[in-house]
């Protein structure tokens, strides 16, 4: 498969325009890496409510432990403790709930910022270069097998120079000159060799 074109100037446009592309699309990531753990970083107050609430809930548990051992009122004295240690449980559910959240925001907009960057790249850059990548291949090959198809594929896709010869009529009699000027033409075009190399 032919990926770049032979001829130094094409070939230096299309090396310089995959460097760019391929630049563009490390600078997009890293956008998309550093929005993601900046988000990240706003799980701090839930993290700090989960932390509340396992203090809270597990300070009243242990009174309710320590006084469940009272003879006669230590289970009523115990079960008094019970709404704090399900405040704490519901603290430690609510904080839980934001880091689930706001991790899943940074993932979200991490993935959004990466696509919306990559998103000229997969749209124009790389359609292009697939483009090229395939013409220069069938190029190529046509060339090595003459230069009829590469002739007949200029006549019909590139706009020639007018003469006061008509090339189609030179290259329905088979005129190897005619024949090896037109497919030349589309080699140049494509930034290729020429046939008579």
């Amino acid at each position: 498969m032919r990926v770049y074109a032979e001829r130094p100037g094409r070939f230096g446009l299309q090396a310089l325009s995959d460097l760019l592309a391929v630049a563009w699309t490390v600078g997009w990531i890293q956008l998309a890496t550093t929005t993601h753990d900046l988000l990240l970083t706003l799980q701090a107050p839930g993290r700090t409510l989960v932390q509340a609430g396992d203090s809270v809930s597990g300070a009243f548990d242990g009174a309710a432990r320590g006084v469940g051992n009272v003879p006669l009122v230590g289970d009523q004295l115990s079960q008094a403790f019970a709404p704090g240690s399900d405040a704490g449980r519901s603290l430690v559910t609510a904080g839980q709930q934001l880091v689930d959240t706001v991790g899943g925001v940074a993932v979200g907009a991490g993935l959004l910022v990466a696509l919306i960057g990559l998103l000229p790249v997969l749209t124009v850059w790389l359609p292009l270069r697939v483009r090229f990548a395939r013409a220069a291949t069938h190029a190529v090959a046509a060339r090595a097998a003459g230069g009829d198809l590469l002739a007949l594929r200029a006549l019909v896709t590139r706009r020639l120079p007018v003469s006061g010869t008509d090339p189609a009529a030179l290259w329905r009699a088979g005129d190897p000159d005619a024949v090896a000027a037109l497919a030349d033409v589309e080699l140049r075009a494509l930034g290729l060799r020429s046939l008579r190399r």
